[in-house]
C-alpha cells in the first residue's frame, strides 16, 4: 500500500496525520507514507524521519483582504503541485486531516480517481473539511457533533488519532496519584506555540494568592519560544516553584505528573486529556474559526470532566481564585481526572486505517 496524507499548519492536524500514518504501517510494514504540508507549518520543523513533501498554498478564512486574494491566486498552482505529486507516488488512499494544505491535495486525490477518506478533529468541522466531505469517501470524526456539517453515509466517528507510542505512555494508570500529596502540580499548556494571555495571568497569580498557596504550588510550563525567558523570570521573581519550557517534548510524562491541566482546547489537547485521565482548566481561544475550542472545551464540562475560564474572564484573580478552590477539592479532581478517562478513544487511528482498508475491498 502507498499513502498519502495530507494537511497540517499546527500539530494538531499534523499529529494526527503522523498517527494515522502509523497505524497504516502497523498494519502492513511493506507499506510507505508520505506526508503533504506546507514549508510554513509544524511539519517542515517536526517531520523529521518522515518522508514529507511541501506545497504552496495558504489559508482563506479569518484573513484579510490581500491574504485571501493572495491565497485564491495559489490554488491552481498547488492543485497541479498536488496532482504531479500523486500522478508520480500513486498512492492507493490518500487522507487529509484538516489544515488548507488537504484541500487541493484531497480534491486532486479524487478527481484522479483515488480512494480519499478525511479526519476531522474538532466539534465544529473547518471550512476545508466541509468542502471535501462533499467529495471524499468517508469522514472520520472525534467528535459526533460535527456529523452535521457531512453526509450521514460517509461519518464514521472514531475520536482523534493520537500516536501508538503516545497513547500507551498516557494510557498508563496513574489516575490514582491525582490529588495525592503536599504539592498541587499544575501542567500548564497554550498548544505548541504557546498562548500569551496565560502566560500573562500565571506571570501574575502570584500577586493575588495567599503565600500558602503559592508555596504549595508545582508548575509545570510550556510558554511558546516567544515568552519563555519572561515567564521564567516572572516565577522566579515569585518564588514559585517551576519548569519552564519553550516546548514540552514528552508530553504524556507531563500530564502523568499533574493534577489539574490549565490548557487551550484545541482538539489534540483535548483527546490527550481523555487518554491521560487529566482534568483540566480550559481557557479556549476565543478567535478560533467557527469558535470550534469552545464547543471542544465543553465536551469535557458536560461530561464532568473540566471547567471553563473565558479567556475574556481570564486575570491572575479570576485564575487565583479557579485554582485555589480545585486545589481544595482533591475529591474532585480525582472524579474529574476519572471522568476524563471515560471519555478516551485510543484505537482511533487503527479504526481509521480499518475502514479505509475495508473501502478498498481488501481484507
Amino acid at each position: 500500500m502507498k499513502i498519502l496524507i495530507a494537511g497540517g499548519g499546527t500539530g494538531g492536524h499534523f499529529f494526527s496525520g503522523v498517527a494515522v500514518g502509523e497505524a497504516f504501517l502497523a498494519r502492513d510494514g511493506t507499506s510507505t507514507v508520505v506526508y503533504v504540508g506546507t514549508a510554513n507549518g509544524i511539519e517542515a520543523r517536526a517531520g523529521e524521519g518522515l518522508d514529507v513533501r511541501f506545497i504552496d498554498v495558504a489559508g482563506i478564512k479569518g484573513k484579510g483582504l490581500m491574504s485571501r486574494l493572495r491565497a485564491v491566486f495559489k490554488l491552481p498552482r498547488s492543485l497541479l503541485q498536488s496532482m504531479s505529486l500523486i500522478w508520480s507516488l500513486k498512492p492507493d488512499v490518500v487522507m487529509g486531516v484538516g489544515g488548507y494544505a488537504s484541500g487541493p491535495v484531497v480534491l486532486a486525490a479524487r478527481l484522479m480517481g483515488k480512494r480519499t477518506g478525511i479526519v476531522e478533529q474538532n466539534s465544529v468541522a473547518g471550512a476545508t473539511n466541509k468542502i471535501l466531505g462533499r467529495i471524499v469517501h468517508r469522514v472520520f470524526l472525534a467528535f459526533e457533533e460535527a456529523g452535521s456539517a457531512f453526509p450521514a453515509h460517509k461519518v464514521v466517528v472514531t475520536g482523534n488519532p493520537i500516536r501508538e507510542r503516545v497513547v500507551q505512555l498516557l494510557t498508563l494508570e496513574s489516575t490514582g496519584t491525582v490529588g495525592l500529596g503536599a504539592r498541587f502540580k499544575l501542567l500548564v499548556l497554550g498548544g505548541s506555540q504557546g498562548a500569551r494571555a496565560i502566560n500573562e495571568a500565571m506571570m501574575g497569580l502570584a500577586d493575588v494568592v495567599p503565600p500558602a498557596f503559592r508555596d504549595r504550588l508545582y508548575v509545570v510550563h510550556q510558554t511558546g519560544k516567544p515568552d519563555e525567558e519572561r515567564v521564567r523570570a516572572a516565577y522566579a521573581r515569585a518564588g514559585v516553584d517551576a519548569e519552564v519550557h519553550a516546548f514540552i517534548e514528552e508530553m504524556a510524562e507531563a500530564y502523568r505528573a499533574a493534577d489539574l491541566v490549565l490548557c487551550r482546547a484545541g482538539a489534540l489537547t483535548v483527546s490527550e486529556l481523555s487518554m491521560s485521565s487529566r482534568g483540566s482548566l480550559l481557557v479556549p481561544f476565543p478567535h478560533a474559526i467557527y469558535n470550534h475550542q469552545e464547543l471542544n472545551a465543553r465536551s469535557l464540562v458536560e461530561a464532568g470532566a473540566g471547567e471553563i475560564l473565558l479567556e475574556k474572564d481570564l486575570s491572575p484573580q479570576t485564575l487565583g481564585d479557579a485554582l485555589q478552590r480545585l486545589d481544595a477539592d482533591r475529591k474532585g479532581l480525582q472524579a474529574m481526572a476519572w471522568k476524563a478517562g471515560s471519555l478516551a478513544r485510543p484505537e482511533a487511528a487503527t479504526e481509521v486505517v480499518d475502514e479505509m482498508y475495508r473501502l478498498l475491498g481488501v481484507p
